[in-house]
């Protein structure tokens, strides 16, 4: 077993320094480096096929600027360099992280015919004006052309996600810097805007969510992620999304295994549902949170045709709408049922709550087996921070164990630590040893739960005051209110105490195999042999590899 260390990383903070990185609100803006002078730049669109053009929209405080893109895969290829473009500073409106920037276009480039599916990653170099470079770091997907595609994998990049958590501009669906008071978190969320620090790459040392630390008894909980964001100047949340921190791990992956993988974005599924058609397998990682109606359409209906949906990721939690074309990502949240105009005659079923909300009539498990709402936080915080850092295996018989040596009760995942920060599972209960989900649970037809690990909606302890805790009991009494109409202390007590599963059950003529946690990646990151070779089980069956 891993031995961890039983002291907090400390990156050269204050007490109070350390308090404002977890609870205070810090993000990118135009202008933040004031004298050193600074570049950014956003992509008109997220994903583009070959033969299409991208535009890129760039301020800067220095006049030109060289640009190179390598494609970020099992390999690094740089596919594009050129220097001398010229640039401008360009005023962003105060609220552009919901409006969008505005900028004029600066530079536009073909995507080569023969540059192949994945993500591209952009830098930006140019002078400050201490004379001294100054850089940003840009990402577009390239996305498949239609066809068959015998043998290959599609990825589906959890870009909802990444735009939720996205700090660039002051404000995403967590945080903000909008309302009345300036103090809110925006429903809206613009496309139009750079990423924040963190989201494109990061040095390989940059602390993930889950602790990494023994925890001595009595402690007041700590977040070195957010910690190390605040003393590097990355943004707070470039442990939670991003392709750095997630997607970016299984793609590398993947090639280096051997497989063929295209890379679509959610924003391709959503709008071009027939990307997937082409494919016998289809992949989900990481940390993917929200999604629309239709790109779940997408994905049962292509499953019940036949296909295989493969999500190695957690916390399935948020509907959202997108609007002016694919410009706007909107979800209420919280705040949906006050605020949403769906609930005010629109069509309800369209609501940015949560999956589990009844008036949605859709939830999570519907798709992929599992939901946020009965799973939520592991290994951090106060939930479960000395708890299971791998997947508990209760069938090992079954075959995506094949090949691992594991047995029942072992822990699939621990030294490599895949489960956490945040987990899905459902309700169940346990006959002669072995989880089964209960009736009410939601569970489709035929799903086997193959591990199941505890998780937490709520930090509690006796010994740590309210004020020292960052989640608290909220996400909890939402879940309650979202389940069973109120966030009563009766309620909580119902949805409190969640879980993670792995799982896998059949629908129509294809198939779904669901590792409900965020951080399977990060077995893939530290190349952990059991998760590698149930990860290998999974394609190659999919695939049709004998």
């Amino acid at each position: 077993m891993t031995h961890l260390p039983t002291e907090f990383p400390d990156f050269g903070l204050t007490p109070e320094q350390r308090r404002h990185a977890v609870r205070g609100h810090y993000y990118e803006w135009p202008g933040m480096d004031g004298e050193r002078g600074e570049i950014w730049c956003y992509s008109d669109r997220f994903s583009y096929r070959p033969g299409e053009t991208v535009t890129l929209h760039v301020s800067s405080t220095a006049p030109s600027f060289g640009m190179t893109i390598i494609r970020d895969g099992g390999t690094e290829t740089k596919v594009f360099e050129k220097s001398g473009i010229a640039a401008r500073w360009q005023d962003s409106p105060d609220q552009c992280s919901a409006e969008g920037c505005g900028w004029e276009a600066s530079f536009e480039f073909r995507v080569d015919g023969d540059w192949p599916s994945g993500a591209y990653r952009v830098t930006l170099t140019a002078s400050g004006r201490d004379g001294k470079p100054i850089q940003c770091h840009h990402l577009f997907i390239v996305s498949p052309q239609a066809g068959k595609k015998p043998g290959r994998v599609l990825q589906v990049a959890a870009t909802g996600t990444w735009l939720a958590y996205n700090t660039w501009g002051g404000s995403n669906h967590y945080q903000g810097i909008t309302g009345p008071d300036r103090n809110q978190y925006s429903p809206i969320v613009s496309t139009q805007r750079p990423w924040c620090r963190g989201f494109v790459v990061l040095p390989r040392d940059a602390p993930r969510v889950p602790l990494e630390v023994a925890v001595p008894p009595k402690t007041v909980p700590r977040y070195p992620h957010m910690e190390w964001a605040l003393a590097t100047g990355h943004s707070k949340k470039y442990a939670s999304s991003g392709w750095a921190s997630y997607d970016s791990h299984f793609f590398r992956f993947a090639e280096r295994a051997g497989y063929a993988v295209d890379l679509a974005s959610q924003h391709d599924l959503h709008f071009s549902p027939d990307i997937l058609d082409g494919y016998d397998c289809a992949v989900f990682v990481g940390h993917d949170e929200y999604w629309t109606w239709e790109m779940r359409d997408a994905v049962d209906n292509y499953v019940e045709r036949g296909g295989h949906a493969t999500r190695f990721a957690g916390n399935f939690m948020w509907q959202t709408r997108l609007e002016d074309e694919g410009r706007r990502q909107v979800c209420y949240k919280y705040r949906a049922r006050a605020e949403d105009p769906a609930y005010r005659g629109g069509d309800v079923t369209r609501a940015t709550n949560s999956w589990e909300a009844p008036e949605i009539g859709r939830p999570g498990s519907a798709t992929f087996g599992l939901n946020a709402t009965r799973g939520l936080y592991a290994g951090w915080g106060g939930c479960a921070p000395r708890g299971v850092r791998g997947f508990p295996v209760y069938r090992p018989e079954h075959w995506a164990f094949a090949g691992t040596g594991i047995y029942y009760g072992d822990l699939l995942g621990a030294d490599s630590h895949v489960y956490g920060y945040e987990v899905d599972g459902l309700d169940f209960e346990i006959r002669g040893g072995l989880p089964y989900p209960t009736a009410h649970s939601g569970a489709p037809d035929g799903l086997q739960v193959l591990a199941v690990g505890m998780a937490s909606q709520v930090e509690e302890s006796a010994d740590i005051p309210i004020e020292d805790q960052f989640l608290t009991d909220e996400d909890g009494r939402f879940s309650a209110e979202t389940l069973f109409g109120e966030g009563s202390d009766a309620n909580l007590e119902k949805v409190k105490r969640g879980n993670g599963m792995i799982v896998n059950f059949p629908r129509g003529k294809g198939e779904v195999f669901h590792a409900g946690s965020c951080e399977w990646v990060a077995g893939l990151l530290r190349q952990d042999p059991m998760v590698e070779r149930v990860t290998k089980n999974v394609l190659d069956r999919y695939l049709g590899k004998p």
